[in-house]
C-alpha cells in the first residue's frame, strides 16, 4: 500500500454499510459514506415503535457520530462511472449534484419495497422500512379512533376505520399485527371503550402459512396466539389491489372479494433499488446482484456489494439484518487485512437462529439446537435485541422505553 490512503466509498447506511463503517481500518482508508438518510436504524424494532412502544430516536444512531476520521454526504447516489472510478451523486435537500472519486466502492444500498406491481399499493399502502413509516403509521392509527368516535357516525364506517390490514405473514408482517393488538387491548380501550367491540386485525398472506423461515411448530405457536388474540390469519390469500374509498381503504382480493379497512401495512419483502439495476451487473434468482464469495461485482475487482441488494453466487442467504451485519463486518475486516498485505478471505455465514415477537410478552426462538416460545421466551428476545442495539445511549433509551410504557402505557397523542 502507498503512503496515500486509498479512497474507500460506502453507499448506504443499513446493517452492512454500516458494519463495515465501525470495523474498517480508517487511519488506512479514506473513507466516505453516501447516504440519503443520516443515521443508521436498527430496523428488527422498528414495529415496536408504530405504536410507542419504543420512541423513534431510541433506535437510531447518527452517522456522523458513530465515527471518526470518516466524511459523509447525505445525498442519493445516481451513477457509477466504473471507468473513471467515480460517483455521481444527487444532494438529498436541493438535489444539487456532485461527483466523487473512488478506489474501492460497496454498495450497500438495501431494497426497495417490493409491490409486485399490483394496482394500488403505492398510493394507498402504508410500508415499514423506514422510521418515517413506522411515524406515518403511528400517526393513521390514532386518526382512525378519533374519527370512528365522531357522533353519529354510521357503524359500517367505524367497523371500516378500525379494520387494520397487514399484508404479508413474514417476521415484519406478524410482528407489527402483535404490536397493534397489544396497543389497543392495553392501552386504548382505556380511551375508546365506546368502539372497541369493533376493531378487527387481519394478517393476509399468499402462501400457506406465516413464519416459514421458522420450525413449522414454532409457526403453529404463532397461529394459535393469533387465535388467541383474535386476529385474523388469511392464508392463500393473493391481494390483487388495494383501493381508496369515501371512507378509507380496500384490499381486493384475487378470488374478487373486497375487505373494507382503515389502514392497509405492506410488508411483502424487498426488491432492488434504481441504483442496484442500473450498474448492469449480472442479477441472482432473487433479483439482487450477483457476487463471489469476496462480495466483489464481476468484472469489477474493486467494487463490491453487501446487504440486502446483493446475492452470493451459489449461496441461498436470506435478506436479513443478521446476514447483512455478518457481511460488513466481515468485508470490514478483509479490507483490514489488504491495507497490510495480506490476502482476502471467502465469506461464510453463521446462522445464530431467528426470533420474533407475537404479542401478549410471547417471542418465538428459533436457534437451531434451541427452539422455545412463549413469556421466557420473550424474555429472551427482548435480551438479545437489547444487545445487539449499537451504543450504550440507544441500549439505555430502549429499556427506559419500555419500563415508560410498561408503566405509564403508550402514548396516543397525535401531532
Amino acid at each position: 500500500m502507498s503512503a496515500i490512503r486509498p479512497k474507500l466509498v460506502l453507499l448506504g447506511s443499513g446493517f452492512a454499510a454500516f458494519s463495515l463503517l465501525k470495523e474498517v481500518d480508517v487511519k488506512r482508508y479514506a473513507v466516505t459514506l453516501v447516504s440519503p438518510r443520516n443515521h443508521f436504524l436498527f430496523t428488527p424494532l422498528l414495529p415496536s415503535t408504530t405504536v410507542g412502544t419504543i420512541e423513534f430516536r431510541s433506535i437510531i444512531e447518527p452517522i456522523r457520530t458513530a465515527r471518526k476520521g470518516i466524511r459523509f454526504h447525505q445525498a442519493w447516489c445516481d451513477h457509477v462511472d466504473f471507468e473513471k472510478q467515480q460517483i455521481e451523486c444527487r444532494g438529498a435537500f436541493k438535489g444539487s449534484n456532485f461527483f466523487i472519486d473512488y478506489d474501492i466502492l460497496v454498495v450497500g444500498v438495501g431494497g426497495k419495497n417490493r409491490t409486485f406491481e399490483i394496482p394500488g399499493v403505492k398510493e394507498h399502502a402504508f410500508f415499514l422500512k423506514e422510521l418515517g413509516d413506522a411515524r406515518d403509521i403511528r400517526q393513521k392509527v390514532i386518526e382512525n379512533f378519533e374519527r370512528a368516535t365522531k357522533p353519529q357516525r354510521d357503524v359500517e364506517e367505524v367497523k371500516q376505520l378500525l379494520h387494520f390490514v397487514v399484508v404479508g405473514g413474514g417476521p415484519t408482517g406478524v410482528e407489527f399485527a402483535a404490536e397493534l393488538h397489544d396497543f389497543v387491548t392495553q392501552d386504548v380501550q382505556k380511551w375508546f371503550p365506546d368502539v372497541m367491540e369493533y376493531v378487527q386485525i387481519t394478517l393476509l398472506e399468499a402462501t400457506g402459512n406465516i413464519l416459514t423461515q421458522f420450525d413449522a411448530k414454532l409457526s403453529e405457536y404463532a397461529l394459535k396466539i393469533f387465535k388467541r388474540s383474535h386476529i385474523t390469519v388469511k392464508t392463500n390469500s393473493v391481494v390483487a389491489g388495494v383501493d381508496e374509498d369515501a371512507v378509507a381503504n380496500g384490499v381486493t382480493l384475487k378470488d374478487g372479494s373486497r375487505i373494507p379497512c382503515g389502514l392497509v401495512v405492506w410488508s411483502t419483502g424487498i426488491g432492488p433499488t434504481d441504483l442496484a439495476k442500473s450498474l448492469g451487473a449480472p442479477i441472482g434468482p432473487t433479483n439482487r446482484l450477483l457476487v463471489d464469495e469476496f462480495f466483489r461485482l464481476d468484472k469489477h475487482e474493486n467494487v463490491y456489494a453487501v446487504g440486502d441488494c446483493s446475492e452470493m453466487d451459489g449461496v441461498d442467504l436470506p435478506p436479513t439484518a443478521q446476514v447483512a451485519q455478518q457481511e460488513g463486518k466481515h468485508l470490514a475486516r478483509e479490507f483490514n487485512r489488504l491495507a497490510l498485505g495480506q490476502e482476502m478471505r471467502p465469506f461464510k455465514y453463521k446462522h445464530r437462529g431467528m426470533m420474533a415477537y407475537v404479542g401478549n410478552r410471547r417471542a418465538l426462538a428459533d436457534l437451531g439446537s434451541f427452539q422455545g416460545r412463549g413469556f421466557t421466551t420473550w424474555l429472551l428476545w427482548r435480551s438479545a435485541y437489547l444487545t445487539k442495539l449499537v451504543s450504550f445511549k440507544n441500549k439505555f433509551l430502549v429499556v427506559f422505553d419500555w419500563t415508560r410504557s410498561m408503566i405509564f402505557g403508550r402514548d396516543i397523542s397525535r401531532f
